[in-house]
C-alpha cells in the first residue's frame, strides 16, 4: 500500500523502492509456511567459545567493515589493494575469470598467488582495520574444475546413475584436497537441484529427477569437502560447502534457467527440500540462493524462504550467498544497489563487477535504517562463524604443505566413478565386452577429445573452446580404449572420419554426443539430438551399411531422444559428462584376455530416457508415466535383453528449436535461409572440411547476402557473452586502393567489416564478434529476424563454412 501511494503522489524519494519491496507482503502462493516443513539443524557449527570470539570482534568493527562482509566481489573486478578501502568479506573466482597472473592454464601457483594476495591484504594490522581474512569462493562443481591439471569427475548427472554414497563423499575429499591445495576455501557445490525437465541446461547438475538420491548425495558431499561436522578445517584440507540452489531451480516452468518454480507448497517440500535437510544436517556451512521465483517470486528476495524456513524451521546456522547478480533481478532493484535482498535473509551478495555500487549503496541503507541493524549483525555473525570453524583465522595454509593436484590417487577416484556411471542401454547380441584379440575402430566426434568428454564448468565457464592439451595426466576416451583393447591382445584403430582402412574391423566403437554447455546457453526447447543435422547417425549408418557391429558411446548431459541412432547400434552407453579419466569406460566395455568382463555395468538411470522429442514432463511417478527407458534402467552382462526398432517419430518439427545454428559446413538449418539482394552470387566450393561445403559470395557491385527466418528473442544470449562466429576466406579483397570494406549485420544493425574480416587472402579463418556489440549499436536482441547480413562491394569475394553463435568469449571482439 506504501508503495501504491508513493508512486500516485510522485514523492518517491521519501521511501526507498527497495525498502518498499522489501515490506510488501509477498503473494500467498510465494509464502511460505514453515510449520508445514521438515525439521533440520545445523551440526558443529555453533559452540560457546566460538560465538565468544564473534561477540568480541563485532564490538570492535565499524558499520564500514561490517557492511564489507556481505559484499562478495570477483577477482577480475577488484584489485587486492582495494581491499584497504573497502574490506570486503569474499571474493570468487567466477568460471571466466583468470588468476591475477592472466593465464587461466596457469599452474595451482598462479591461483594460490591470486588467494594470497588478497589475503595479506584482508589481515593487515593498519588503524581502524579489524583484521578478517577473506573466503575465497570458487566453483568446484565436478572437481577442482577451473585449475590446470586438476582431476575432472563426471558430472552429476553420471554419479547420480552410480547409486553409491560411500564413492560420492570420497569425491567430496578429493575435490576438497585438490581445492584447498590451490588456494581456495570454499566449494560452490554440491549442486542438490531436483531437474524435472530435461530442456534445462542444467539438468546434468542434479543427481536425480527424484529426491531419494540426492538427499543421500547432498550429505555425503558436504561430509567430503568439510569433513566431520564441527572438524571442517582448512589446515586438514577441507573446504566449505555451499548446498544449492536454494529452492527449487530444477523445477522451474518450461526448464527456462532462471525461470519460475510453479509448483503448490507442498510439492516444493517433498521434491526440493530433501537435499537442503540432508546437507545442514550434515553441517553445510553455506547455502546458495536461486536465480529462480517460486509461484512468480524471486527467491533471492523471498523471505518467508530465506529466513523463516532455511534460517528457522531448517534450523541453518551458516551463512547464505547469493549467486552471480541475481540480487539485481528482484523488482526495484539494481546489480548495485538492493536493500530488499538482504532484508529478505541473504547475507552476502554475489556482485562481481557492481561491487562499489552496492557496497556504498548498502552502507547508506544501513546508515538510514533501510536495513536494519540487527539484519546486518545476524549476516555478519554468520559469516564470521564460517571463517572460524573453517579455520580462516588460523596462519597455517593447505598449500604450503600439500601438492595433490590430479595425483593418481585421485584419478583412481575418478575413473571408479567413471565406471560406475555408464548405463548400458542396449547390448543386442552381446556385441559387449569387447573379446580379447579383436580388431577395433574407434571414432565419433568425442572419441579423442577431452574437453567433449569433461563438459560445461570446466576451465570454463560454458566448458567450450579446451582441448586435450588443457588436461595433462588425463586421459581421453580413445586412449583409454586403446590401452585395454592391446593389452587383451587386440589392436585399435582411431578414424577421425569414421572410414576403414585396410581389414574390416571387428567392431566400431563411436564415441558422440553434445557439446559442452552450461546455465542458459544449454537451454534446448526439443529433446531431439542434433536436430536437422544427423551427423552422428550419418556415421553409424555408413558403418553398418558396410556389415560393421557399432558400439554406440553417448555423451550427454541429459537424457536426449537418440532412438534413430539407438536403431543404428548394436549396443548402445549412455556415458553422461565422464570427466577427464576415459580409462574408466574401457573398464567396463572391453574384456580382459581371458575374455570374461574386467567391470561389469552398473550404473541405472536417475532420469527417465524420453520416448520421443517432445517428452518434457517424463518423471517417474506422474500420471501416464511413458518413458523408452525407465527410471531405474540398465542392463548389464548378466542380462539377455534384445531391444527392438525403436519409434523414429520424432513428434516435435526440429527446426524450431533453432535458434543458434545458422549455416554448418554443406547447408542453411532450418528454419534458416539464404537469401541475396543487389549484385552478388553464390555458389558451392570446398570448405569446412567438407567438399562444396562453403558457399562463396562474389560481389560484382553493392550487394547483400543475408540469412533469415522467424524472429527469434537472443537478449539472454547477449547478456550471457555469446557471439556470432563466422569461419570465412577471403578470395578477392575488391578493387581499387579505396574499396569500402565490406559491413557485417545482425537483425537491422551493422558494424564495420575492416575490423572483422581481417585474415590474408586464401586462408580460412574464424572470427567472433560479441552480441553484445549488436546490442550496444542498437539492434533489438530480443527481435531477431536475421541473425546475419553481410554488405559487399564490387570485386569482394568471401567463402563461408560456418555461422552459429559461439559460447566461448575468448577472442571475441567488438568492431566500431
Amino acid at each position: 500500500m506504501r508503495l501504491t501511494l508513493c508512486l500516485l503522489a510522485l514523492s518517491c524519494a521519501a521511501v526507498p523502492l527497495a525498502s518498499a519491496l522489501a515490506d510488501a507482503p509477498l503473494p500467498e502462493a510465494a509464502t511460505a509456511h514453515p510449520d508445514l516443513w521438515p525439521k533440520a539443524h545445523s551440526v558443529g557449527l555453533v559452540d560457546p567459545a566460538t560465538e565468544a570470539k564473534i561477540t568480541k570482534m563485532m564490538a570492535e568493527m565499524s558499520v564500514r567493515e561490517k557492511v564489507g562482509q556481505m559484499i562478495q566481489p570477483s577477482i577480475a573486478a577488484m584489485k587486492p589493494e582495494e581491499l584497504r578501502e573497502y574490506p570486503v568479506g569474499s571474493i570468487l573466482g567466477g568460471g571466466n575469470d583468470p588468476p591475477l597472473s592472466g593465464n587461466d592454464r596457469g599452474p595451482a601457483s598462479d591461483w594460490i598467488a591470486t588467494a594470497e594476495a588478497f589475503r595479506q591484504v584482508s589481515i593487515e594490522k593498519r588503524p581502524g582495520h579489524v583484521p578478517i581474512p577473506v573466503i575465497f569462493g570458487m566453483d568446484s562443481v565436478h572437481g577442482n574444475s577451473n585449475v590446470f591439471g586438476a582431476t575432472i569427475f563426471p558430472h552429476n548427472i553420471g554419479l547420480g546413475a552410480m547409486r553409491d554414497p560411500a564413492l560420492m563423499e570420497k569425491i567430496g575429499q578429493v575435490t576438497a584436497a585438490e581445492s584447498a591445495a590451490s588456494g581456495f576455501d570454499w566449494a560452490f557445490g554440491p549442486t542438490v537441484t531436483v531437474p524435472q525437465d530435461d530442456r534445462w541446461g542444467r539438468a546434468y547438475e542434479g543427481y536425480s529427477e527424484r529426491p531419494e538420491i540426492t538427499r543421500e548425495y547432498s550429505a555425503a558431499m558436504v561430509r567430503g569437502l568439510q569433513g566431520a561436522p564441527g572438524k571442517s578445517r582448512i589446515q586438514n584440507g577441507n573446504v566449505a560447502a555451499s548446498i544449492k540452489h536454494f529452492l527449487a531451480d530444477g523445477g522451474t516452468h518450461g526448464g527456462i534457467d532462471q525461470g519460475d518454480a510453479q509448483v503448490p507448497e507442498k510439492d516444493l517440500i517433498e521434491l526440493h527440500v530433501p537435499g537442503y535437510v540432508s546437507g545442514i544436517d550434515a553441517g553445510a556451512m553455506t547455502v546458495m540462493a536461486s536465480f529462480s521465483s517460486w509461484n512468480g517470486v524471486k527467491n533471492h528476495g523471498n523471505r518467508t524462504l530465506l529466513t523463516d524456513v532455511l534460517k528457522g524451521r531448517l534450523g541453518f546456522e551458516g551463512f547464505t550467498v547469493g549467486d552471480w547478480n541475481a540480487h539485481g533481478q528482484i523488482p526495484g532493484c539494481t546489480n548495485g544497489n538492493c536493500a530488499a535482498t538482504f532484508n529478505a535473509g541473504l547475507d552476502m551478495a554475489m556482485v562481481p563487477n557492481d561491487w562499489k555500487d552496492l557496497f556504498n549503496n548498502t552502507l547508506k541503507q544501513v546508515q538510514d535504517g533501510t536495513i536494519p541493524m540487527a539484519r546486518v549483525d545476524d549476516a555478519v555473525r554468520r559469516i564470521l562463524r564460517v571463517k572460524f570453524k573453517l579455520g580462516l583465522f588460523d596462519p597455517a595454509r593447505p598449500y604450503e604443505h600439500r601438492t595433490e593436484l590430479g595425483t593418481a590417487e585421485h584419478r583412481a577416484v575418478a575413473r571408479q566413478a567413471v565406471s560406475e556411471s555408464l548405463v548400458l542401454l542396449k547390448n543386442n547380441g552381446a556385441l559387449l565386452p569387447i573379446r580379447p584379440g579383436q580388431k577395433v575402430l574407434v571414432t565419433g566426434t568425442h572419441a579423442d577429445d577431452i574437453g567433449m568428454q569433461t563438459g560445461g564448468w570446466t576451465m570454463s565457464w560454458q566448458g567450450t573452446g579446451n582441448t586435450n592439451a588443457d588436461f595433462p595426466g588425463a586421459t581421453s576416451i580413445w586412449g583409454g580404449l586403446k590401452t585395454a583393447i592391446e593389452a587383451a591382445g587386440g589392436t585399435a584403430t582411431l578414424s577421425a572420419d569414421g572410414k576403414v582402412t585396410g581389414a574390416k574391423p571387428d567392431v566400431a566403437v563411436v564415441v558422440f554426443g553434445e557439446t559442452p554447455y552450461a546455465e542458459m546457453v544449454g537451454d534446448i526447447s526439443t529433446l531431439e539430438f542434433q536436430p536437422g543435422d544427423k551427423q552422428a547417425l550419418a556415421q553409424l549408418k555408413a558403418l553398418k551399411a558396410q556389415g560393421i557391429p557399432v558400439v554406440s558411446v553417448f555423451i550427454s548431459g541429459r537424457a536426449l531422444w537418440v532412438n534413430p541412432e539407438i536403431n543404428q547400434s548394436d549396443a548402445f552407453v549412455a556415458a553422461f559428462l565422464p570427466g577427464s579419466e576415459g580409462e574408466g569406460l574401457a573398464d567396463v566395455l572391453v574384456a580382459k584376455k581371458d575374455g570374461m568382463p574386467n567391470k561389469d555395468f552398473r550404473g541405472k538411470l536417475s532420469y527417465s530416457w524420453p520416448k520421443n522429442a517432445g517428452q518434457f514432463l517424463n518423471n517417474v511417478g506422474q500420471p501416464g508415466y511413458d518413458p523408452q527407458f525407465a527410471y531405474g534402467y540398465g542392463l548389464t552382462y548378466g542380462d539377455k535383453v534384445t531391444v527392438g526398432p525403436l519409434s523414429e517419430v520424432a513428434g516435435l518439427d526440429a527446426s524450431l528449436s533453432n535458434v543458434s545454428v545458422y549455416y554448418l559446413p554443406g547447408k542453411v538449418l532450418a528454419p534458416w535461409k539464404l537469401a541475396t539482394r543487389g549484385a552478388v552470387t553464390v555458389k558451392n566450393v570446398d570448405g569446412g572440411g567438407t567438399q562444396e561445403g562453403a558457399r562463396q559470395l562474389a560481389f560484382s557491385g553493392p550487394g547483400e547476402v543475408r540469412i533469415e527466418g522467424p524472429t527469434v528473442d537472443l537478449g539472454r544470449q547477449s547478456n550471457a557473452m555469446l557471439s556470432l562466429r563466422i569461419d570465412y576466406r577471403i578470395d578477392a579483397q575488391g578493387s581499387g586502393a579505396g574499396a569500402a570494406a565490406p559491413k557485417l549485420g545482425m537483425g537491422e544493425m551493422l558494424l564495420g567489416g575492416a575490423q572483422v574480416f581481417t585474415a590474408a587472402p586464401g586462408q580460412w579463418a574464424s572470427v567472433k564478434v560479441s552480441l553484445s556489440c549488436f546490442a550496444k549499436a542498437g539492434a533489438d536482441m530480443t527481435k531477431i529476424a536475421r541473425p546475419f547480413v553481410l554488405q559487399g562491394n564490387a570485386g569482394q569475394t568471401i567463402a563461408i563454412s560456418t555461422v552459429k553463435l559461439d559460447a566461448d568469449p575468448t577472442g571475441a571482439i567488438c568492431p566500431d
